[in-house]
């Protein structure tokens, strides 16, 4: 079951980005995901699978 995650949710991640953030935006969600990193905006895309296992928790929910 996918986790409900959807555009413009702050997560925090597992791992640091090489510029020393963990926290990443969601640009875009499907198949693969589009995220941007919250501390050099450097975005990246990234599977699913592999996205939803780095995942530690939600940081901050866009509301609708």
């Amino acid at each position: 079951m996918p986790m409900d995650l959807r555009v413009g949710d702050v997560v925090q991640v597992k791992k640091n980005h090489p510029c020393g953030s963990n926290e990443f935006e969601i640009m875009r969600t499907g198949m693969d995901f589009r995220i941007r990193c919250v501390g050099c905006d450097k975005q990246v895309w990234i599977p699913r699978v592999k996205f939803e296992k780095r995942v530690r928790k939600i940081v901050n929910r866009k509301e609708e």
